[in-house]
C-alpha cells in the first residue's frame, strides 16, 4: 500500500509516493535519483547506504521511509563540493573503489562536527 510521503532532503521539500515501510535507501536513491546512497549488504553493517538524519549516521537499508519524515536528510550530493571532507577523501585518494565512500564522507563529516580532533578508538567506531 503506498502512501504520499513528504521528506526533507538536502535543504529540499519533497513528496513520493511509496510504501511507508520501504527503506528510505530505496526511496532516496531509486525515487529520488540521489544515486550516493547505495544498496550494499542492507542489513545496516557495510554503511554504503549511510545518510545523517537529523545530523547523525544512519543506515538508510534499516529506516522505513515513513520514519524520515519530517526529519532532515542529507545525502552525499547535500554537501558542497568544497567540504573540508570531501576535498580532504580526494586530495589523500581515500576513494578506492568508490562504493561505500559516499557513507564514509557522512560519517566521517558528523565524527569531524562532534569531535575536532578524533582519537583512533573514536575513529574505528565512528567509520
Amino acid at each position: 500500500m503506498t502512501e504520499r510521503l513528504r521528506l526533507r532532503v538536502n535543504e529540499r521539500e519533497v513528496e513520493v509516493e511509496a510504501d511507508p515501510l520501504t527503506p528510505l535507501q530505496s526511496v532516496v536513491h531509486d525515487l529520488l535519483g540521489l544515486r550516493s546512497v547505495r544498496l550494499g549488504c542492507g542489513v545496516g553493517t557495510c554503511g554504503a547506504c549511510t545518510v545523517l538524519l537529523d545530523g547523525e549516521p544512519a543506515r538508510s537499508c534499516l529506516v522505513p521511509a515513513a520514519l524520515a519524515s519530517d526529519r532532515e536528510i542529507v545525502t552525499n550530493e547535500g554537501l558542497p563540493d568544497d567540504h573540508p571532507v570531501r576535498v580532504t577523501f580526494v586530495a589523500e585518494h581515500a576513494y578506492q573503489c568508490g562504493y561505500c565512500i559516499p557513507g564514509f564522507v557522512l560519517a566521517a563529516t558528523a565524527l569531524l562536527r562532534d569531535a575536532p580532533d578524533p582519537g583512533p578508538d573514536e575513529i574505528d567506531a565512528a567509520l
